[in-house]
């Protein structure tokens, strides 16, 4: 029974045509919204992390899943996160801003890095999400690095 759900799932469950997530549609429900801001395109490495942007309710554009991130002593390259389907999807003159959520670790940078050079070389605008201090922390207990970049990433009030 359990083994049967599962076969089911993995015959029901694809990729996104167009933003590359798990949808059991040829566009998931988030691709087909018309209230979608389609000028806005924000990459993530994988489902959960799109999940975590729409709990905020703060941004109201598309997306698109890597589903990974570069790792070179892992052997995933370009290829293996999609790239080649994220440059059609960026480049459709639709596209106006591509907004870099990838994680901020070290295969995480070089992969906002990597796309980050790709697509300004296409004439695209491109930012990455902004680093800091978490709300509610306490400098004492925040890390160096966290707090660095905080400082070097501080805006006007």
């Amino acid at each position: 029974m359990i083994g049967q759900a599962m076969i089911n799932g993995l015959n029901m469950i694809h990729n996104c045509g167009s933003c590359n997530t798990f949808t059991e549609n040829t566009l998931c429900d988030t691709c087909q919204d018309s209230e979608r801001d389609a000028s806005l395109l924000c990459v993530v490495e994988s489902p959960s992390d799109q999940l975590m942007i729409e709990q905020t309710m703060t941004y109201k554009g598309l997306y698109f899943v890597l589903m990974g991130r570069l790792s070179p002593l892992d052997g995933v390259g370009p290829q293996d996160i999609h790239l080649d389907k994220l440059i059609r999807r960026a480049t459709d003159s639709v596209v106006k801003e591509v907004v870099l959520a990838t994680n901020f670790n070290n295969e995480g940078e070089a992969t906002a890095h990597y796309i980050s050079e790709t697509l300004k070389a296409r004439g695209l605008h491109v930012s990455r999400l902004a680093r800091g201090v978490p709300v509610g922390g306490e400098l004492e207990y925040v890390d160096p690095g966290t707090i660095a970049r905080a400082m070097l990433d501080r805006r006007n009030t």
